[in-house]
């Protein structure tokens, strides 16, 4: 259960109600974090314009690579509802349970080419925060990337930082999308948990 609950009854503007149809017709319910971010619906409907430009179908970042960005960040900023969702994406977009259970050691993993290690990489030292982006990792993204391309990888790094904390923060639930669980060590190095 969430740290903040919205009431089955909350009144959301026309705008929120037919963006929260459209994930029952999608998804066969509501997603918590929508019901909880519709509760500002300015900020609702700048979030989801931004979510609709990161994961548009002319992004030149394939569907398998933004997911595994997204699971990576998801995992690492401990987001049981993000892991689980982007997870069952990423099954939907071509991706195995291999994949996915690689994402903690990408580096080492055969399943990864160099292009996405170097995305992935790049995912990890931004979303730690406190850990630098060097110049030799701006040169091995660089290898594989135009300097658009980076940006837009930025960015959705960035939003998914955003995403996976308000959700951790707010502690949602997963809602079993995914019957992929999230790869050992994960729940053992969250910070209440190393003390």
């Amino acid at each position: 259960m969430s740290h903040i609950e919205t009431p089955p009854g909350h009144r959301f503007p026309w705008y929120v109600r037919l963006f929260l149809a459209n994930q029952r017709r999608r998804y066969g319910s509501e997603l918590e974090p929508a019901r909880l971010w519709g509760r500002s619906p300015k900020v609702f409907a700048t979030l989801s314009l931004l979510y609709g430009a990161l994961d548009r179908k002319s992004s030149p970042l394939e569907p398998p690579l933004r997911t595994l960005v997204t699971v990576l960040v998801s995992q690492i900023n401990w987001c049981a509802f993000c892991v689980d969702i982007n997870s069952a994406t990423g099954i939907k977009r071509g991706l195995t349970e291999a994949h996915l259970a690689a994402l903690p050691e990408f580096e080492a993993s055969p399943l990864f080419d160099d292009r996405t290690k170097a995305a992935l990489a790049y995912a990890e030292t931004i979303t730690h925060t406190g850990r630098q982006v060097d110049a030799g990792l701006i040169a091995r993204l660089k290898s594989h990337f135009s300097d658009d391309v980076i940006i837009e990888l930025t960015a959705l790094v960035a939003f998914q930082n955003l995403s996976s904390k308000f959700n951790a923060a707010l502690d949602v639930a997963p809602q079993g999308f995914c019957n992929t669980a999230p790869p050992a060590g994960i729940e053992a190095n969250k910070p209440e948990n190393l003390s």
